[in-house]
């Protein structure tokens, strides 16, 4: 398969989305974050955990012997065993990653997305996009006392830190949501699927940073998303993201957590 990749990191902040493609898979990750100033049991940071999650899911696909919620249950075991002895690896402020994995096996094009990364699928002409949204139904309470304090004040930053907290007590848990941290079973609740390869026409795998010219600025749906990185490309659309976001500093026109997000798309031909 052909794979073009983009990854824009937040301006002034490391890059805690990863991707990394071959000729027969691909992945793309996001860390999530920590409310400034929040310490967890890891000392190692988010991007360092993705880095390693996704170079070993990677590795794990590419094999293409065993299924791709095996090969994220591996990774995720295989990455934790790296820090167990170091960190607190089950502190619920840990690492932790959204996970969107594609992989092509004759003709079968397979995916997998655990946590709020979107699959984006053309098949024949037919665009769906599929998302595991459990995070956001998480803390309502939290989000409506987030929205409404003002960009870059001390309540924003308490505000974000409770919401931090509310969330990742729910992290892994039944009737929270979940993402790939310290425990692999957390592979078994991901969302899967199958195409016909011959019949996929492209095929995208997204951060939510990168969706947010559909789910946060309503610009396009998911068909329109298509056509431009059909046209343009990955960097076409991180760039109109970008502007989008530059055009609103200070999150009034459409309310958000911050103003830039990690963004990072792989774009897919099988």
């Amino acid at each position: 398969m052909l794979v073009e990749a983009a990854s824009y990191p937040r301006p002034q902040g490391p890059n805690e989305d990863f991707t990394l493609s071959g000729s027969t898979a691909g992945v793309v990750l996001d860390g999530a974050g920590m409310a400034p100033g929040m310490k967890s049991g890891c000392r190692h940071g988010v991007a360092w955990y993705v880095e390693q999650l996704g170079t070993r899911l990677h590795a794990e696909a590419a094999r293409g012997d065993t299924s791709l919620m095996a090969c994220l249950a591996t990774a995720i075991e295989s990455t934790t065993s790296l820090h167990r002895d170091t960190c607190v690896v089950d502190d619920p402020l840990s690492p932790s990653a959204t996970v969107s994995v594609a992989r092509v096996r004759g003709d079968v094009f397979e995916w997998l997305v655990l946590g709020d990364c979107t699959v984006l699928i053309d098949n024949n002409g037919v665009v769906t996009a599929t998302t595991d949204d459990r995070l956001a139904q998480v803390a309502p309470r939290a989000r409506e006392v987030l929205a409404g304090t003002a960009p870059g004040s001390p309540e924003r930053q308490r505000a974000h830190e409770a919401l931090v907290q509310e969330e990742r007590s729910q992290r892994n848990v039944r009737g929270g949501y979940w993402v790939a941290a310290a425990d692999p079973t957390a592979a078994s609740q991901a969302l899967t699927g199958t195409e016909s390869a011959s019949q996929v026409q492209g095929a995208g795998l997204l951060t939510d940073g990168a969706g947010r010219l559909v789910t946060t600025f309503h610009s396009t749906d998911w068909q329109g998303y298509m056509t431009l990185l059909r046209h343009g490309g990955p960097e076409d659309v991180l760039r109109r993201v970008r502007e989008a976001e530059a055009t609103d500093p200070d999150l009034s026109r459409w309310p958000r957590s911050k103003q830039h997000d990690d963004a990072t798309i792989a774009y897919i031909r099988p």
